[in-house]
């Protein structure tokens, strides 16, 4: 075994020069996939997540094309005393992982759907698009995002409130099983019935915390058409918007998910005409009941205030990406999130005015959203992981783009601030998947209870007694 040097804290450090060649080798004769060190083509790439904020330096990169070579990669940092950073994707990433073995799960990208059962089966490097080009020919759907280009199974572990929230629940209520590879190299298959406690973890505990999940068995919904989509109304009267939504939101079924977002778009090609660089305050959901009631709820803004541009329209569940309108290439930007049991007159007028940018001056946030939960959501609290994650009514994410690394300090004050204004108005709850970087590990203790993070913390302690999992939420 070759030995790593180790810093005063005990944690191992990068690999030396000397050490690196020997290390790489004996892993590549490991697995069947890639193992990269820095220097080695393709080593950038394979580090790179949809965040371009944050940025891994590992001094090993395993691409597993199968869950043997996780196992084997896995088993192999617990000899070589490195650290384990999982990523996929990339876009809920937390600390940058320096030194240390990052597996990268994108190659695992297998989904298979039994029609009879209601289930996928989805590897750990599948996107949410995987799944729905599965689902969609026996007319079910996932529990996704607002994004099909996310990882399923990194979105699922840290909660997932999707476009079907409401009525169905949070992606990790519909996991049915997982396979996981325990930070020892031991794969086992986690279910209420085999390990309940491994289970009741992974369901909306954090992603990357308990070792690595290769794959996980998930419930379908019987959903193939909704009536979603978009109200623009001017950025002027967002507060207007903002107090009606928050009135009229909770009066609505189930089968509406729904949230209202003040919007600023670049004035880019990508952007419609109508939409080029403005801002806007939007009113944009999901109806999965009868498409004609779901029309008649969303009548009740058109008769109140015609919008600019209208954009609900009857469509299949396999396009909800056209309701959140999500960037799809990669990029540099910071998130912040609060959860509020009410949304009070002065919480609102503090979103809209940090949000709608000054006459003649760029945004520093680009999207304020407030997504009304409760519904399916708030009733699995109690026995979720993440209790505290999901428990309030309504959840604000700040979104932020930092285009330049000049601008990052004006923008991590504009939201640190936003956040500061808020605080009398917040429940002090965090919702993992809306964070990021710094802030992710800093805040993940404030998804849980303190009677749930203390279980969470005791079944870490057994799994991973050594912290070799330590970039991840429960820690």
């Amino acid at each position: 075994m070759t030995a790593i040097p180790t810093s005063p804290t005990g944690r191992p450090e990068r690999l030396t020069v000397r050490t690196r060649s020997s290390v790489l080798a004996q892993l590549r004769h490991r697995i069947a996939g890639d193992v990269l060190g820095p220097g080695d083509t393709g080593y950038r790439e394979a580090r790179a997540g949809f965040n371009r904020l944050v940025t891994h330096r590992p001094s090993v990169i395993a691409l597993p094309e199968n869950h043997f070579d996780v196992v084997e990669a896995v088993r192999f940092a617990g000899e070589e005393d490195l650290r384990i950073t999982v990523q996929a994707t990339g876009h809920g990433t937390g600390v940058p992982a320096d030194g240390g073995l990052l597996i990268n799960t994108s190659r695992l990208t297998a989904v298979t759907v039994d029609p009879i059962t209601r289930t996928a089966r989805v590897a750990a490097g599948a996107t949410w698009k995987m799944v729905l080009d599965a689902a969609v020919p026996y007319g079910l759907a996932p529990l996704m995002g607002s994004s099909s280009i996310v990882g399923a199974v990194g979105y699922t572990l840290g909660g997932g409130f999707g476009w079907l929230g409401r009525r169905f629940g949070l992606g990790s209520d519909a996991v049915r099983a997982f396979d996981l590879v325990t930070p020892d190299g031991s794969p086992i298959r986690v279910s209420d019935a085999s390990f309940p406690h491994i289970f009741w973890a992974l369901k909306g505990g954090g992603a990357g915390s308990l070792g690595v999940v290769t794959s996980m068995e998930i419930a379908l919904a019987d959903v193939t058409t909704v009536y979603a989509g978009n109200l623009f109304y001017p950025a002027a009267d967002a507060e207007e918007i903002l107090r009606r939504f928050r009135d009229w939101a909770p009066a609505q079924s189930e089968e509406l998910t729904s949230s209202v977002t003040i919007l600023n778009l670049p004035p880019t090609e990508d952007v419609p005409e109508p939409l080029r660089g403005g801002s806007f305050a939007v009113v944009r959901g999901c109806w999965s009941g009868d498409p004609a009631a779901g029309r008649a709820i969303v009548d009740e803004w058109r008769t109140w205030k015609t919008p600019l541009v209208d954009m609900w329209d009857e469509m299949p569940f396999a396009a909800a990406d056209a309701i959140s309108m999500d960037p799809t290439e990669p990029m540099a930007a910071m998130v912040t999130t609060e959860w509020f049991d009410d949304l009070h007159d002065a919480a609102i007028d503090v979103i809209a005015v940090r949000a709608r940018p000054a006459p003649g001056s760029a945004p520093l946030i680009v999207s304020a959203e407030i997504r009304h939960a409760g519904g399916a959501i708030a009733r699995g609290a109690a026995r979720a992981a993440n209790d505290r994650a999901r428990s309030g009514r309504f959840l604000l994410e700040l979104i932020s783009v930092v285009p330049d690394p000049h601008v990052a300090l004006a923008v991590e004050s504009t939201l640190r601030v936003t956040r500061t204004e808020l605080a009398p108005y917040v429940t002090g709850a965090t919702y993992l998947n809306f964070t990021s970087g710094a802030e992710r590990a800093g805040r993940a203790a404030d998804a849980y209870s303190a009677e749930h993070r203390r279980r969470l913390l005791e079944i870490k302690a057994t799994l991973d007694p050594h912290g070799r999992f330590c970039h991840s939420d429960i820690n």
